[in-house]
């Protein structure tokens, strides 16, 4: 997810009149507070982060309180509250302030682009306000459906049908869940979820469902989410130097998406392709620094930018280079090399020799005119080497690399460094 919450999740449903939960932004003044707490008679206290960060109520960082005092000790803990969920630390940048709605019923509803069934699939149970994964199977609906028609009222009947749903909430939620579909549609979201989506009673007894709390997943190589006028700082999660200088190089041709596993790692892996990403992270462990997906036939001066970057911030204290991918269908193999290479000699220029091993593996349309270019800058920077055609299985080269890293470590980079004519290798 990128975005959470009810702050910019409210002007989203706002556009397809879905009823939601009221608001208050981090810049609320107290009397603001105390009017909303005097319409609402109780209030949630939420921290902001920046970015998709689930798991908030389970780890205690949602607050409740019913009257001013319990509401600003509730801000001040919240305020800057750090939160670690997976791997990530995110921190808080304020909180949200949202209306309390009384209501019988809760809903849990989603909408995402199914590899399951190639086709968007609604997910939804008549028992959301918790996790999704921990309900029983028969009370949870996934039903995929066509995109060229979008999702109709029948699609949301018949899934409430299949739940057992109370008679009393699916007329209003069939009347109003075929709305988020437009939401969704149009503005190149990945993934919409509500929960929980609370049912309150209306001025004619009528139930209405009301989302209170919100989040969405875009194709951020979509324009079409650029219509909502959402901030660009609203993506620009708690990442590191490196991987917010990678990711604004970010494209529709030619990804640039990386993530930092270990920041005192010591084998640098380039990697080109989701599949051979996953091989590589999963085998490589700690020793890796990043884990990349440079693929998608990036352009010369992309390729050159990303592998500058990727050098300046890691290559001093890498054993290995490991240039490693699958076997492309359109990605110029020559292209993305020359890149890579130019960037080495850049460095080299700028910054004087380290001692590294460069492996490369990789297959695809230049793959021979690319591997020759990258040998004449490695030979020309005097760096040892050892690369791997379309006919080597990836596995195998990997554990080449790891066992080159143990060489490097066991006294190779040191051997490096003197045929380099680097003085003090433990400096290098």
């Amino acid at each position: 997810m990128q975005l959470s919450g009810l702050l910019h999740g409210a002007q989203l449903l706002d556009i397809v009149e879905f009823p939601h939960a009221e608001v208050l932004g981090p810049d609320a003044s107290e009397d603001d507070i105390r009017d909303f707490i005097a319409r609402h008679g109780e209030v949630f206290v939420k921290p902001l982060f920046k970015g998709g960060v689930g798991k908030k109520g389970k780890a205690g960082l949602i607050g409740r309180a019913s009257d001013l005092e319990a509401a600003l000790a509730e801000k001040e803990r919240l305020y800057f509250v750090e939160h670690l969920h997976g791997n990530h630390r995110a921190k808080s940048q304020g909180v949200t302030f949202e209306g309390a709605v009384p209501a019988e019923h809760e809903v849990y509803f989603a909408i995402t682009d199914a590899t399951e069934f190639r086709a968007p699939t609604m997910t939804l149970t008549h028992r959301g306000g918790v996790d999704i994964e921990e309900l029983p199977k028969h009370e949870v609906v996934r039903v995929p459906f066509e995109s060229l028609t979008g999702l109709k009222a029948f699609v949301v009947a018949n899934a409430l049908a299949a739940t057992g749903a109370p008679r009393e909430i699916v007329s209003p939620l069939v009347q109003h869940l075929p709305k988020l579909w437009e939401l969704y549609h149009h503005y190149g979201m990945t993934t919409l979820e509500l929960n929980p989506i609370r049912l309150r009673p209306g001025a004619q007894g009528r139930l209405i469902p009301v989302a209170c709390d919100f989040k969405c997943g875009f194709d951020r190589d979509d324009p079409r989410w650029r219509r909502l006028g959402i901030p660009e700082s609203v993506f620009a999660v708690d990442y590191s130097n490196f991987e917010q200088e990678i990711n604004q190089l970010r494209t529709y041709q030619g990804q640039s998406d990386v993530y930092v596993i270990n920041a005192n790692g010591t084998i640098l892996a380039p990697t080109f392709g989701g599949g051979a990403n996953s091989l590589v992270t999963e085998v490589l462990g700690d020793d890796a620094i990043i884990s990349s997906d440079f693929g998608g036939n990036p352009p010369y001066e992309k390729m050159r930018d990303v592998a500058r970057i990727c050098f300046k911030h890691w290559l001093a204290q890498s054993n290995v280079l490991f240039v490693i991918g699958g076997k492309a269908n359109n990605t110029d193999i020559y292209t993305t090399f020359r890149g890579i290479a130019d960037a080495l000699r850049e460095y080299f220029s700028e910054h004087g020799p380290t001692p590294l091993y460069v492996v490369v593996g990789r297959g695809g349309p230049n793959l021979v005119r690319g591997l020759g270019y990258f040998a004449d800058t490695l030979d020309a920077l005097g760096l040892p080497y050892h690369m791997f055609g379309f006919d080597s299985a990836i596995s195998e080269v990997v554990n080449f690399t790891q066992a080159v890293d143990r060489w490097m470590k066991r006294g190779g980079r040191d051997e490096v460094a003197r045929s380099l004519g680097i003085k003090d290798p433990q400096a290098a």
